[in-house]
């Protein structure tokens, strides 16, 4: 498993390694494809400062308001707790 890092800088510029493509992005949210699943910035002003799909780095700068990491679901489309709850 390669390394994920998040830095954010007085929560004003946000660098995330791991990245392998960005889903959608505009002033409010980020949403960016990790090697290991997906996450999700959000905030005010947020700009794409620097995207390198070669490195797996972007940088996004604005007020970030909260990172949040979202569920990996298998090839059916289920989650991995549903998976365990069987």
């Amino acid at each position: 498993m390669e390394n994920h890092t998040v830095f954010i800088e007085n929560r004003e510029k946000i660098t995330v390694t791991d990245i392998t493509d960005i889903d959608s992005f505009d002033e409010e949210e980020v949403r960016a494809r990790l090697k290991t699943g997906s996450i999700v910035i959000k905030g005010s002003r947020l700009h794409l400062q620097l995207l390198d799909l070669a490195q797996g780095k972007a940088v996004v700068s604005g007020l970030v308001s909260s990172l949040i990491y979202v569920k990996v679901k298998d090839k059916d489309g289920k989650s991995l707790l549903s998976r365990l709850m069987k």
